[in-house]
C-alpha cells in the first residue's frame, strides 16, 4: 500500500506562481486592477476568441453568460445529465426551465442524435429550447459541428460548457474558439487543467455579449457615459443599469491563472501521455475507456473508465478497494435528473438511460501533471487485481 493518498486531481503550483501572487500582494491593486484584463486578453488569445470576462467561478461565468444571451423565466434550456449541478442550475437562476439531452454511452458526451430527435419532438409540441449547453465531458469536445448545425435549424443558442476543457482542440482549433458556439465557459478550479485558485472564464466573438457579461458580473454597475441613461454628474458618477452581482475575479486570483496559463500547453501533454499509459496497460482487462474522438484533442481533465461485463457488479467494489488502498477513485457524475432537487421537478431515473447504464458503470481514476510513475504503476496493479 502507499504510504500517502493518491488524488484524482491536484493542482501543480510552482515557485513562479507564487512569485506571481506575491508580486500582487505587494502592489496597490488586490482587485480590479490590470492582472484581470491581462488575464482576458491572454485567454482570448490563447483561444482564438476576440473577447474574454472573467469570473470568480465557472458557474458565476455559467449565469451571466446565459442572462447576456436574454435567458428568462418562461424560456427553455437543455443540457447534458452527465456533469456537475452547475451546467443545470444556471438556467435555473434565470427563472427558465431545464430538460436534459441524454448522452452518447461511448464518449459520455451530449448526442447530438438524442438532441435531433429531441427537438424533433419538442418542435410538435413548441417546447423547442431557446439554448444548450454542451458539456465537454474529462475533456474532449463534443461534436460541435453537429450540434451547431441543429442550432441553425432549430433556432437556439450555444454555450459550450468547456469547464474541463482548457487546451482541448475541436477540428483542429482550441476549444473556445467559439466558432460553433456563441460563448464558451472555463472554470479554474485547484483540480481543472490550470487554476487560479478559484475562478471561471467566459469567452466569446460578440462584443454585446461580452460588454453585457462584464456589465452583469459587476452589480451591473457602470461608470461609462455611453452606458448611461443621463449626463455623468462628474467623474465620481456611476448607474446601475442592469441587476447585476458580485462575480468579479480577485488580481491575485488572475496572476496565478496567467502564470499558470504559460505552463497550459505542458500540463495537457503531460495529461495525454498518462492517459495513453493507462489506456495501454488495461486494453486486456473487462473495461473500455472514453472513446475518443479524431475530431478531437482531449485536455484530459479527467481519465475516466467503464468497466464491462462482468466486471460491472464490480462497480461499487472497485471504487471502495481502490479508497482503501488510498487511491482516490470518483465518479463523474451523478446524473443531474436523479438528484434529489431535480426529482422535484419531475425528473425519473428512466428518462436518460444512457445516462444511468454510464453511471452504473464508470469511474474516475486519478491523472494530474504531479502524478509519478510508481504511483500510476500502483493504481494499474490494483485495479488489475481487483477485477
Amino acid at each position: 500500500m502507499t504510504d500517502s493518498l493518491i488524488p484524482y486531481g491536484k493542482q501543480d503550483i510552482s515557485q513562479a506562481d507564487i512569485d506571481a501572487v506575491i508580486d500582487v500582494l505587494k502592489s496597490d491593486w488586490l482587485t480590479q486592477g490590470p492582472k484581470v484584463p491581462a488575464f482576458e486578453d491572454t485567454i482570448s488569445a490563447y483561444c482564438g476568441a476576440n473577447y474574454a470576462t472573467a469570473t470568480s467561478s465557472a458557474t458565476s461565468a455559467l449565469h451571466i453568460a446565459c442572462l447576456s444571451l436574454g435567458v428568462s423565466e418562461g424560456d427553455i434550456v437543455w443540457t447534458s445529465p452527465i456533469s456537475f449541478v452547475a451546467s443545470a442550475n444556471c438556467a435555473l437562476y434565470c427563472g427558465a426551465k431545464v430538460d436534459f439531452v441524454d448522452v452518447d454511452i461511448d464518449t459520455g458526451n451530449l448526442s447530438p442524435d438524442a438532441l435531433e430527435q429531441k427537438l424533433i419532438s419538442a418542435e410538435k409540441t413548441n417546447t423547442l429550447p431557446k439554448l444548450v449547453i454542451p458539456v465537454h465531458l474529462a475533456g474532449q469536445s463534443c461534436d460541435m459541428q453537429a450540434i451547431a448545425k441543429l442550432a441553425e435549424k432549430y433556432s437556439f443558442k450555444i454555450i459550450e460548457d468547456a469547464s474541463h476543457a482548457i487546451g482541448a482542440k475541436y477540428l483542429g482549433k482550441p476549444v473556445g474558439c467559439c466558432e460553433h458556439s456563441d460563448i464558451t465557459v472555463f472554470s479554474f478550479h485547484p483540480v481543472k487543467i490550470i487554476t487560479s485558485a478559484e475562478g471561471g472564464m467566459a469567452v466569446t466573438n460578440c462584443k454585446k455579449i461580452d460588454n453585457t457579461m462584464k456589465l452583469l458580473r459587476s452589480h451591473g454597475i457602470t461608470s461609462n457615459p455611453t452606458e448611461m441613461t443621463e449626463p455623468s454628474h462628474g467623474p465620481w458618477y456611476y448607474q446601475q443599469v442592469e441587476l447585476g452581482f458580485n462575480y468579479r475575479m480577485t488580481e491575485l486570483q488572475a496572476a496565478l491563472g496567467l502564470s499558470q496559463l504559460t505552463r497550459l500547453n505542458e500540463f495537457v501533454a503531460k495529461r495525454n501521455e498518462l492517459a495513453s499509459i493507462y489506456t495501454n496497460e488495461f486494453k486486456h482487462l473487462p473495461l473500455t475507456h472514453l472513446h475518443q474522438s479524431t475530431q478531437s484533442y482531449s485536455s484530459y481533465h479527467l481519465y475516466i473508465i467503464r468497466l464491462t461485463g462482468d466486471a460491472v457488479k464490480k462497480h461499487k467494489e472497485l471504487i471502495c478497494s481502490l479508497r482503501e488502498h488510498k487511491i482516490t477513485s470518483h465518479l463523474h457524475y451523478i446524473p443531474i435528473h436523479i438528484q434529489p432537487y431535480y426529482k422535484g421537478l419531475g425528473f425519473r431515473e428512466g428518462d436518460f438511460p444512457n445516462a444511468i447504464e454510464y453511471y452504473n458503470t464508470a469511474l474516475t481514476i486519478p491523472l494530474h501533471p504531479k502524478l509519478k510513475t510508481s504511483e500510476q504503476a500502483y493504481i494499474v496493479k490494483k485495479i488489475t487485481d481487483i477485477i
